[in-house]
């Protein structure tokens, strides 16, 4: 049993591979697109915690649609203490672009008039940041 385990892992391991990219000497090339990480944070209002917490637990699925069509992926956000952590994977190659597509979104739109209000600036945010930008000080895969 634990050989057939072992064997199924390895075919999975290989597919896997295959897919990513193609096998050239027995290294894998893979022509994916390189994942840019990004992390944010701001504040959440006190009295707007619940409403926040309520509207991404009943995400709109065309919401949904359009972060995964403008190239984001592994998205969350975390609260702790009246902040709001914000993490993304991006896997496209013009993130401009994408944003735009987003920003210029009807339903993204509506979208933001709810979640907004819950939020405001941290204090060290920049002139006219909204989610201040979090540098990155550690990752391992």
């Amino acid at each position: 049993m634990r050989a057939h385990i072992g064997l199924v892992i390895a075919v999975l391991c290989l597919l896997g591979a295959a897919t990513a990219g193609a096998l050239d000497s027995g290294r894998v090339v893979s022509d994916a697109p390189k994942v840019v990480r990004h992390g944010w944070v701001i504040q959440v209002k006190p009295e707007k915690l619940a409403e926040y917490k309520d509207l991404h637990a009943h995400c709109w699925p065309e919401i949904l649609a359009m972060i995964h069509e403008c190239n984001i992926r592994n998205y969350s956000i975390y609260y702790r203490d009246g902040l709001l952590f914000s993490y993304l994977e991006y896997v496209g190659t013009d993130w401009d672009a994408d944003m735009a597509k987003m920003k210029a979104d009807p339903t993204t739109q509506r979208w933001w008039k709810l979640t907004d209000p819950c939020q405001q600036p941290v204090p060290t945010a920049a002139e006219g940041e909204w989610w201040a930008t979090m540098e990155e000080v550690f990752h391992t895969d």
